[in-house]
């Protein structure tokens, strides 16, 4: 049966997943790109810079794994790009270049609808407006029995949080302090949701932690 998850999500130890003020110059937030210390070396980041080097063990193990039975993708706006309010074009076509890492259907959560986006690589960017239920069941359908993916930001996991639809969650808690940002548990009761920690292993880049609904 196919779940929806969350997958190689990183948060600081103060809760923070991403730093404030994105901009085209910080697209993670201000030092928002230190989170993700752990994941950066591995062989999974690097193979998706066309790199054959990297880093096994344990982090790349978590990274490599993030991509397995992947069908179909659910991101906010602001993970897709900088803009904001109505596009003003449709010049701007993500942060990564003409064959992003995804390879499957997309689907970007917006207040503005733009046409669909085809690049390189089967990837394909869907624009939609609907309910994060309407959403969720447009990428099940086109994930065909696979998995449907949250990358994020911050704002769209809550709101699958808040709404139980989550199944599974594997988060990556880098060992710094971001102090503000956007914080992902902030006024959230995750036991009361129905969420436990089910496993988790640390690394000196970071702790894994894999968080299930339960029932």
């Amino acid at each position: 049966m196919s779940k929806l998850c969350v997958r190689a999500f990183t948060i600081s130890l103060d809760g923070f997943g991403a730093g404030p003020n994105q901009s085209l110059e910080n697209p993670l937030g201000v030092e928002g790109e230190n989170l993700h210390r752990w994941f950066f070396p591995t062989k999974t980041f690097q193979k998706m810079l066309g790199k054959d080097r990297g880093t096994d063990g344990v982090d790349n193990d978590f990274a490599e794994k993030s991509f397995e039975n992947i069908g179909a993708w659910i991101m906010g706006r602001n993970m897709f790009g900088p803009v904001r309010g109505p596009w003003p074009d449709e010049s701007w076509k993500g942060w990564w270049g003409d064959n992003p890492p995804y390879h499957v259907p997309v689907f970007v959560l917006t207040h503005h609808k733009r046409p669909s986006l085809t690049m390189e690589g089967d990837n394909v960017f869907h624009f939609v407006s609907d309910s994060i239920e309407a959403v969720l069941a447009q990428a099940k359908e086109a994930a065909k029995g696979k998995d449907v993916r949250i990358g994020g930001g911050v704002a769209i996991v809550r709101q699958y949080l808040e709404a139980r639809l989550i199944d599974e969650m594997h988060l990556a808690q880098s060992p710094i302090l971001l102090g503000r940002g956007e914080n992902l548990f902030a006024g959230l009761d995750l036991p009361a949701l129905g969420y436990v920690c089910a496993d988790h292993v640390a690394t000196p880049a970071a702790t894994h932690l894999i968080i299930k609904k339960q029932g």
